[in-house]
């Protein structure tokens, strides 16, 4: 009886290696996928154009949040850089976002948003504030985009 029981523990010490590579097999697959699914997100997004990668924060507080800002017909859609969901979190209408002033990061922002970013402070129809750290020539084409508006829609550029 011991000598089967000697022999059962040397076979499940020769399994342990197998079965941690298994288990790291796995994991790595599970990763590649996710990060497929991640570059295959961002081209699906990017794919109709008029895309730029865009920081978004509710002015003055919480943490800035990677992402995609996409413009359309008569909205800015943000999505998350790291979501699953093929909607945006965010919408802003293109008659509701007013460009207040623009600034340079500090450092922490710079650390959040990468370098060479503008942050633009942006007030919201609704009275609200929002913060979008995009690159100057995201915020050139941001401009462009709100000055752009079919004559029914009225742009406000408000310099304080």
């Amino acid at each position: 009886m011991s000598e089967s029981l000697a022999f059962t523990v040397s076979l499940n010490r020769a399994a342990l290696p197998l079965d941690v590579a298994w288990l790291f097999a796995v994991f790595l697959i599970l990763l590649l996928a996710a990060a497929a699914f991640i570059a295959a997100r961002r081209f699906l997004l990017e794919r109709g154009g008029g895309t730029v990668e865009c920081g978004l924060r509710r002015a003055g507080s919480g943490p800035w949040r990677l992402g995609v800002a996409s413009y359309q017909l008569d909205e800015l859609r943000w999505y998350n850089a790291f979501g699953i969901s093929q909607r945006p979190e965010e919408t802003f209408g293109r008659r509701e976002l007013t460009v207040v002033s623009r600034r340079e990061p500090d450092a922490g922002e710079v650390a959040a948003l990468g370098p060479d970013r503008v942050i633009v402070e942006c007030r919201l129809a609704g009275g609200g504030m929002v913060e979008l750290g995009l690159a100057e020539s995201a915020l050139t084409g941001l401009l462009a985009w709100l000055e752009a508006a079919p004559p029914r829609y009225s742009l406000i550029f408000c310099r304080e």
